[in-house]
Order: C-alpha cells, then structure tokens, then sequence
C-alpha cells in the first residue's frame, strides 16, 4: 500500500486554503467593524438577498443555524438587523438589514472587494482557472454538502 501524503490530498489543501483565506479576511472586518464571521455572512447575505430567514441564510451560507442566530441576535441588539414575523410561515422569523446595517454594509463592502482584489492579484493568471474549478466543485450534487467551517 502507498503511503497517504496528507498535503497532496485535495480536499485537505482545499480546508488549509479556505481556512487561511477566510482568517486573512476575517482579521480585517474584526479589526475594522469588530464583527464575527458569522456576524459578517449574515449581513452580506442580507445586503444581496433582502429580507429572509434564519433558515434560507443557513441553507446559503454553509453555517450552523445556532450560530447564524447568535450572530443575528447580536446584530439586532447592535441595531444592524431587524427581526419580523414571516409574511408566508409563522413558524419563521425574517431578518432585513436596518439602515444602518446597510450602511455598515456599505463600509464593508469596499474592504472586501479590495480583499478579494489582493487575492487575484497573487494568483495572476491562475485566478480564472482557480474560479472555474470552484464552480465545478460548488455544484456538487446536494447530498454532498461540505463541512461547517469557519470560511470568509
């Protein structure tokens, strides 16, 4: 049998990659805004699709529902998020940014796209290679969900 060469396993390369990316990011939006990861998904999520669930976040953004809500409850006591009944399911609460979530988000999103910019910059002429194979692996079939983590 040959022997397993964990750094050439992809799927682990790809953890080592996202994790250090997401920490690089991460470290920037803390310093900046002093949000969390999952304080900063939940208020880009908000920012591109409007007013929606706890449930319909988690399903995006590949996080734990209990942290999205911790996250959104903090948010809300922060002033950022407002919660309301959901117009098609009682069972559900609806999440909007307030304004001035939208603007902190607004704050936000020029450091990220100069982030991702950096990011883009290194990888030269890889980068839209790179972007394609992230949309080959990303549509996956659905029973194949990836592992909660803490990515950008």
């Amino acid at each position: 049998m040959a022997a397993f060469d964990l750094s050439a396993f992809l799927p682990y390369r790809l953890a080592v990659a996202a994790a250090r990316v997401s920490r690089a990011f991460s470290e920037r939006y803390r310093t900046e805004f002093g949000l969390t990861i999952p304080e900063w998904r939940v208020l880009a999520h908000l920012a591109q699709s409007g007013a929606v669930s706890v449930r319909e976040i988690h399903a995006r953004v590949d996080m734990d529902k209990s942290k999205i809500s911790r996250a959104a409850a903090r948010l809300q006591a922060a002033g950022y998020v407002q919660k309301s009944d959901h117009p098609e399911d009682g069972r559900l609460v609806e999440m909007r940014l307030t304004p001035a979530g939208a603007a902190l988000v607004a704050r936000l999103v020029p450091v990220a796209l100069a982030y991702q910019d950096e990011l883009l910059a290194r990888l030269g002429p890889h980068a839209a290679g790179l972007a394609a194979a992230l949309d080959r692996l990303t549509e996956a079939d659905p029973g194949t969900a990836a592992p909660d983590g803490d990515r950008g």
